[in-house]
């Protein structure tokens, strides 16, 4: 049962990152919006984990990126167990909850880790905003175009990446003015009455 009002999510992949994430947190709080991080393990560290805990203060919800960011088709099924197991620790030692989500690095699947991994696996809609040769003003347009009702978008807080943290001084604004509210994961498919499908890699809450 969809809410009544049009939902998205912002995710961001491979932070957390001091000083990318801040910026992305300062738009965030200014904004008033919440969104979703999915973290690798190896990048929770004692001078990162101030990133962890605001974010969450401000209503986003933290994720599961992997330990190491390897392409788990050519891991064994212990190694991605590990990846994920680690991570989630890593996370609950900062903040006191388990992940409830997970994104695959590369958005490489193979059958073997629906098999190991017991958590819903996110895609979302990106921008290539790991391509420095993307602008900011391209990253914008590209969002905007995959903006609809239950739709997540896949961007990162990697260290660096400016072009992104400029974008959604745009994307957020516009998406607001188009009557888009923005949420975490977990609200979106709560909000939207729907139970993530073990097996299923989404980029809308209401992907058939």
């Amino acid at each position: 049962m969809k809410s009544g009002k049009k939902q998205m999510a912002l995710t961001f992949d491979d932070g957390p990152s001091p000083g990318t994430t801040d910026r992305v947190l300062d738009i965030l709080e200014r904004e008033g919006v919440r969104a979703s991080f999915f973290l690798i393990g190896e990048k929770i560290l004692p001078e990162s984990e101030y990133l962890i805990k605001r974010a969450l203060s401000l209503g986003c919800s933290i994720e599961n990126h992997s330990l190491t960011h390897a392409a788990m088709p050519e891991l064994s099924r212990e190694e991605i167990a590990e990846e994920i197991r680690i991570t989630s620790e890593k996370i609950r030692a900062v903040i006191g909850e388990d992940p409830q989500f997970f994104r695959p690095p590369y958005i490489a699947v193979e059958e073997k880790m629906y098999e190991v991994i017991d958590l819903p696996f996110i895609c979302g809609r990106g921008c290539e905003d790991w391509v420095p040769e993307v602008s900011a003003e391209e990253r914008a347009r590209r969002v905007l175009e995959a903006a609809g009702d239950g739709v997540m978008i896949l961007v990162h807080d990697s260290a660096g990446n400016d072009n992104t943290v400029i974008a959604l001084e745009t994307i957020i604004p516009e998406l607001k003015k188009q009557g888009y509210e923005l949420v975490n994961i977990r609200e979106l498919f709560a909000n939207a009455g729907v139970t993530p499908q073990h097996g299923r890699l989404y980029s809308c809450v209401y992907d058939e």
